[in-house]
């Protein structure tokens, strides 16, 4: 059976702990492997920015404030999705 490149690549890059790691990660349970994966990802991106985390955090909170006061009705699914279809297409 003919290796695609991109498996040829793997099997070259990666070292035999590596193999192994994989091996057991892909017979975890699917949310253990959804949650490996997504640190896995974040892990690429290095340390969180401080600041950027404790403003995002200050928005959040503004945002559930609103919410929660009555100040935000907040918009429906079905508006914001055919909005961004349109702006998707470029209409």
């Amino acid at each position: 059976m003919e290796k695609t490149a991109q498996r040829w690549y793997s099997d070259l890059a990666m070292a035999r702990a590596g193999k192994k790691l994989l091996h057991e990660a892909l017979e975890l349970p699917i949310e253990e492997r959804a949650e490996l994966a997504a640190e896995l990802i974040a892990s690429l991106d290095g340390p969180a920015d401080a600041d950027v985390e404790a403003a995002w955090a200050a928005e959040i909170e503004r945002r559930a404030a609103r919410a929660l006061s009555g100040e935000s009705q907040g918009t429906a699914w079905e508006e914001v999705r055919d909005r961004i279809k349109r702006e998707i297409s470029g209409r």
